[in-house]
């Protein structure tokens, strides 16, 4: 491997790198595992209140998983600039190694990816889990926060795109780890932001409209 590593590009210098020890079956097993009892945690709770629809309780389960991920496991990569260096078989360390395999720009430290993923950590991570709240008690500006969080989930993973793009898209290892890590893995971040906008958007319009009835009815 040039450069003692196996990213893309090969003449990318990580001094002093250190190779993934944990398998991939481990890396991703713990990381699904993790994930499926934090949903699997909210979906038990939520059921509690026969107040909160199923659709709700599912939306929950989303905004906590998302602001978890967001909040541990790309705030560590955010404050954590030398994780390819880490001895130690630090979990977080171990799934940055690995998916900089599908995008070399994480071990690179690209100005663009730390922008957005900091930005993803420290604002839309709490966000996440206030939407998740916020959901749960029936707030008034439930929706208002889940576009809102959604549009700057799109925003972002547009942003990571389209840079990738206009630098040539050459990052990654294989197109193995380009479809599975880089496309796959991504597309959750756009596909139910999506959903989530458009419902929220229609649930707006409706109460709006309500409102202006009321009021017409008033006169």
């Amino acid at each position: 491997m040039e450069g003692g590593h196996p990213y893309v590009p090969r003449d990318l210098i990580l001094l002093d790198y250190v190779p993934v020890s944990l398998t991939q079956s481990t890396i991703l097993g713990v990381y699904g595992i993790s994930s499926l009892l934090v949903v699997s945690l909210v979906w038990i709770l939520s059921g509690r209140s026969p107040k909160i629809m199923k659709i709700d309780r599912v939306l929950m389960c989303w905004w906590v998983f998302t602001g978890l991920t967001h909040m541990i496991l790309e705030g560590y990569f955010v404050f954590s600039p030398q994780f390819y260096k880490d001895k130690t078989m630090c979990y977080f360390a171990e799934v940055w190694k690995e998916y900089s395999k599908g995008d070399s720009r994480y071990a690179a430290r690209d100005a663009g990816v730390v922008a957005v993923e900091g930005i993803t950590a420290v604002l839309e991570g709490p966000a996440s889990l206030l939407a998740a709240y916020a959901i749960a008690t029936r707030k008034s500006y439930s929706c208002i926060l889940q576009v809102a969080i959604s549009l700057g989930q799109l925003y972002g993973t547009a942003v990571y795109f389209l840079t990738s793009y206009l630098e040539g898209d050459n990052f990654a290892a294989s197109s193995d780890y380009y479809y599975a890590y880089y496309v796959f893995a991504n597309s959750f971040w756009v596909v139910i932001p999506t959903i989530i906008v458009i419902r929220c958007w229609k649930k707006i319009c409706a109460a709006v409209k309500v409102q202006e009835q009321k009021k017409a009815k008033a006169r």
